[in-house]
């Protein structure tokens, strides 16, 4: 994979001639709209094809793959373009292999909730070893909220992506609540009925583990909590089920603030199978202008994550999106508005800003005028693929999307570039 940056007055097709690869092709791993139209600084990720196929008259895609020896799964990952789905007609070039293919193997885990089409999680479950839908909440008598998961659930059985459970203490009105955090760590009968419930649902559902995410939850908690996932591991464990916590994103054990002190790494890296590190949102809807998850951000947590937990244990935050922020920002005021990383070049491209790239960070931003000035900080091919490396860098066990609730066909392609997505 090579990573070009567009300059003033470069063209698709121009940039295709350059590097030898198929125009059309360039344009689908990069979601370049109709048209070939570019931003100034925008990347595009360059792949060469070492084998195509056209297809013939009454071929399958599952017989293509056959033919060749190659995953279904993998097939539609080369071909962003089928959507996860398997028609095709005769004529149709479909990419069999790159010429650089990776030769590390991750396991990744995307969120989604109830309301993505079923066009773009199609498209996107195939890159996705876990597939965990948001989130079955706790009703104020400590019982599990429902969630509208059957077309999520469907659509990851048809295309071979493992489905996780998703408990929070996500409220009716979508908060997360302290209160009934701290009602299911110290009312041990009633954290019993809601883990018998939690077990009938998966199986009643066929989830194959259990991703489990309360925040804000007092330090006094600590201990508490990490014996409430150990009680789930031990009770999932039986049934060949793992227990992955999401961990906010600290850089020492004593870290202060609620967010913070009940999220013992040690204790829970213990407690669990797996952890998913929280990456993201330094830069935030009411925080001030800045990358959403800053590389040297990242290594910090994850330089103290690895003497806490074992590293096999790890996954990695991703964040899919970015954030537009007006002008000036004033604290408690100003509120950035969440868009895809599509969206921004989008932007960019509207209102004829050029791209930066902050070295440090290692993440692309710019500036536009609509009315009032703004600033969108993003992730692109450069961004992600920074990313994505710490998983081999520090030998972790994946990475964590989130989320998978906006399209973006470029991160896929550098996912696709740098490793073997293993199933789950």
């Amino acid at each position: 994979m090579e990573i070009h940056v567009v300059q003033a007055g470069e063209t698709l097709y121009g940039i295709a001639g350059q590097y030898g690869v198929d125009p059309v092709l360039l344009e689908e791993l990069n979601g370049v709209p109709p048209g070939g139209a570019l931003a100034v600084g925008q990347t595009l990720v360059i792949r060469r094809v070492d084998t195509f196929h056209t297809v013939q008259s009454g071929q399958t895609l599952d017989s293509i793959a056959r033919q060749y020896g190659v995953p279904l799964r993998q097939l539609y990952r080369n071909n962003y373009h089928l959507g996860g789905n398997p028609a095709i007609q005769p004529g149709q070039t479909l990419v069999i292999a790159y010429q650089d293919r990776p030769t590390s193997a991750t396991h990744t885990n995307g969120y989604a909730y109830p309301f993505i089409t079923r066009a773009l999680l199609s498209a996107e479950l195939p890159y996705m070893s876990y597939l965990t839908p948001f989130t079955y909440g706790i009703t104020a008598s400590g019982g599990l909220l429902p969630l509208a998961d059957e077309m999520l659930l469907s659509e990851a059985a048809r295309l071979g992506t493992v489905p996780l459970m998703h408990l929070s203490t996500l409220t009716e009105t979508d908060n997360f609540s302290s209160e009934r955090a701290v009602q299911v760590l110290t009312d041990l009968p009633l954290q019993a009925a809601l883990i018998d419930q939690i077990v009938a649902t998966i199986t009643e559902k066929s989830y194959r583990g259990l991703d489990v995410d309360f925040e804000y939850i007092p330090g006094a908690q600590r201990e508490n909590y990490a014996a409430f996932i150990r009680t789930l591991r031990e009770r999932l464990a039986p049934m060949g089920l793992p227990v992955i916590v999401a961990l906010a994103p600290k850089t020492y054990a004593q870290q202060p603030g609620l967010l913070y002190e009940a999220h013992d790494y040690a204790l829970l890296g213990a407690a669990a199978d797996f952890v998913l590190l929280m990456t993201y949102e330094w830069g935030y809807t009411a925080g001030p202008p800045m990358a959403v998850s800053p590389l040297p951000n990242v290594r910090q947590v994850l330089d103290y994550a690895v003497t806490e937990i074992p590293r096999e244990k790890i996954y990695l935050g991703i964040s899919n999106y970015g954030y537009d922020w007006p002008l000036p920002f004033r604290q408690g005021v100003t509120r950035a508005r969440s868009i895809s990383n599509q969206e921004a070049v989008e932007l960019a491209l509207r209102y004829g800003a050029e791209i930066q790239f902050d070295q440090t960070a290692q993440s692309p931003w710019f500036n536009y005028t609509a009315g009032t000035p703004h600033v969108v900080w993003f992730e692109d091919a450069r961004s992600m693929s920074a990313k994505l490396r710490l998983i081999d860098e520090y030998g972790l066990y994946g990475a964590g999307y989130w989320n998978l609730m906006r399209p973006y066909p470029q991160g896929w392609a550098v996912l696709n570039a740098l490793y073997q997505v293993a199933d789950g």
